[in-house]
């Protein structure tokens, strides 16, 4: 049994993240925090009433190291950074589901601010599982991937081998509201998002950079990465398409099927993905085909999940020496 924590539980990833924690047959919920503290689950949460009742104090670090082996930091960037380095020292291991590890030094303080804890970052793991999973499993700090670059990067990275590295790469991404978080914003207002679709921050979005990076770390090829997001009149669900242009002839699904024919929560599926069939689950599912030398890679997950939660769950996991899939959701929320 490991004792676990988690700080931001105010926010939906911190609900995912405690729906989890629940029903998790090793991991034993400890400690709930926000930056602000003194209320009770229950009351940030109403559809935990009757389900659980527990104290939300406001984050200590001194609480945290002397009540649990592993805390998840679901925070904004920068506050995260703030916990964590301590944390560390004292010995908790860190699952982090802000910006703040997750990439190299010079990318996160182009895009984001400048980084307090240096000292932490190089030994920060990526937690895209299927490409790190040996390092989570000797890692005390996990870096939790940003939804998008989850959605794309698990689409695009085993065609990157077959893919002309000088065409550039166009990444059409679109998102359920949820991704935007709690805080209120006119462009999340349900006047704006009912029946309306449309882009935000095109080829200009911080994730942009992140897929950039990890293609190289990964394949050691620096591509040119165009991405759009986009915001849908849905709750929850992320649907990424990729565009690319083929130096070769294969067959696309046999690609996906040879690759990820190890990986539990990869789904190869024969025609185009939706959202709603992974909503509510740790799946990713991709699709992909090809027009001559044009390339298509069609990928779905829920962002709350596999793009930030459930991913993170999987890291703790692998962190403990647990089984992969241990207390991980596998069902969707269908119809």
């Amino acid at each position: 049994m490991t004792t676990v924590g988690v700080v931001g539980a105010s926010g939906y990833t911190g609900l995912e993240l405690i729906k989890m924690l629940l029903t998790h047959p090793e991991f034993v919920l400890k400690y709930l925090a926000t930056t602000t503290g003194d209320t009770v689950i229950e009351a940030l949460h109403p559809s935990l009433v009757d389900v659980i009742t527990y104290p939300v104090e406001k984050a200590s670090i001194e609480a945290v190291a002397k009540s649990c082996e592993l805390v998840f930091l679901a925070l904004p960037h920068k506050a995260s950074m703030g916990f964590a380095k301590d944390l560390i020292e004292k010995g908790v291991k860190v699952v982090d589901l802000s910006a703040d590890y997750r990439l190299d030094l010079d990318t996160y303080e182009e895009h984001y601010c400048e980084h307090e804890d240096k000292a932490h970052l190089d030994e920060s793991v990526y937690a895209l599982i299927e490409y790190y999973r040996e390092d989570l499993k000797k890692a005390r700090l996990a870096a939790g991937p940003g939804c998008y670059p989850t959605a794309t990067l698990l689409g695009i990275l085993p065609f990157i081998p077959y893919i002309d590295e000088n065409a550039p790469l166009f990444v059409d991404a679109k998102s359920g509201v949820s991704g935007a978080g709690k805080k209120l914003s006119e462009s999340t207002h349900f006047v704006t998002v009912n029946d309306n679709i449309f882009a935000y921050n095109p080829l200009k979005h911080r994730h942009a950079p992140e897929i950039t990076e990890k293609i190289e770390k990964v394949h050691g090829k620096k591509i040119n990465v165009n991405f759009v997001p986009h915001l849908i009149p849905a709750t929850r669900g992320e649907l990424v398409s990729v565009y690319a242009t083929l130096k070769e002839d294969i067959n696309p699904l046999e690609v996906l099927k040879k690759h990820y024919e190890n990986d539990m929560f990869i789904r190869i599926r024969e025609n185009p993905v939706d959202i709603k069939s992974t909503a509510g689950t740790h799946f990713c599912d991709i699709f992909a085909t090809k027009n001559a030398n044009a390339l298509f890679v069609n990928s779905a997950i829920d962002n709350l999940l596999r793009g930030a939660s459930s991913q993170a769950m999987v890291a703790a996991n692998l962190m403990c020496g647990y089984p992969e899939g241990m207390g991980i959701p596998t069902i969707a929320y269908v119809p």
